[in-house]
């Protein structure tokens, strides 16, 4: 019994290392994503991951304004943070799949999004995206709630995206999509009850439930575009449904 406990504490341990050497840029090293369906197993540890960038940005937020930094200079040092630490990676799928928005079929917009050059549309996606996560932040009238609510944003929007894995297919038959594999079921609940519950614990309770709820909703819209547009899902629509979730939490919490 304890060698069956012992191995599934180090699979736990290898999946949540997994999960997060894809979406952050923490020197980590190796962790065996070349084993088939091995980032679809560990897609529970998203939310752990948006939880570690959360805390980047909290102690940027936090640090400027011990040192008496004007509050617009600490909330963009926090967004600067969270994006040094993911390496730009989701915001680079939100400016990708502005871009493919302008696609005249699913097949133009697939091409669109796979150019690396950046479109008016994905400048603009961009803009938009960290203006009003810097304006969120900046409007939040206490530091701790604001160090709280991208904690929150950052492991939600993160934990539903096995969920949106699980219900949308794949658009193209290759691609960072394709290849993750797709979580179970269960795989995506656990990660978004882990997400859910960093968001409730970490927000105050009736903002924290509304927050989620129209996290939620707003990442669903956007899976219902990419299907309609794209056919599925692609890693540039779950950066860019990240993005979206992580805006909309910080955004209600200013409410």
């Amino acid at each position: 019994m304890a060698d069956g406990n012992n191995r599934d504490v180090s699979r736990w341990v290898v999946e949540a290392r997994l999960a997060l050497a894809f979406l952050t840029r923490l020197p980590l090293g190796p962790a065996g994503a070349a084993e088939p369906g091995a980032l679809a197993r560990a897609a529970w540890a998203f939310p752990l991951a948006g939880v570690l960038v959360g805390v980047a940005g909290a102690i940027l937020l936090t640090l400027g304004d011990r040192l008496g930094l004007p509050i617009l200079a600490s909330a963009l040092l926090a967004v600067a943070a969270t994006v040094a630490v993911t390496g730009a990676l989701h915001e680079d799928g939100l400016a990708d799949f502005a871009d493919g928005l302008g696609g005249a079929d699913a097949e133009h917009a697939l091409a669109i999004m796979r150019d690396s050059r950046i479109g008016s549309f994905g400048v603009l996606a961009l803009i938009l995206g960290v203006g009003l996560r810097v304006a969120a932040l900046a409007a939040l009238p206490d530091t701790r709630l604001a160090a709280a609510a991208l904690i929150a944003a950052h492991a939600l929007s993160r934990g539903l995206l096995p969920a949106m894995m699980v219900s949308l297919d794949p658009a193209r038959s290759d691609g960072l999509g394709a290849e993750a594999g797709r979580p179970s079921p269960a795989v995506a609940g656990i990660a978004a009850a882990i997400g859910l519950a960093v968001a409730l614990l970490a927000l105050p309770a009736g903002r924290g439930l509304v927050a989620v709820i129209l996290a939620a909703l707003a990442m669903a819209a956007l899976g219902l575009l990419a299907r309609r547009r794209l056919g599925g899902y692609t890693g540039d629509v779950l950066g860019a449904a990240q993005q979206v979730g992580e805006i909309v939490m910080l955004l209600v919490a200013t409410l």
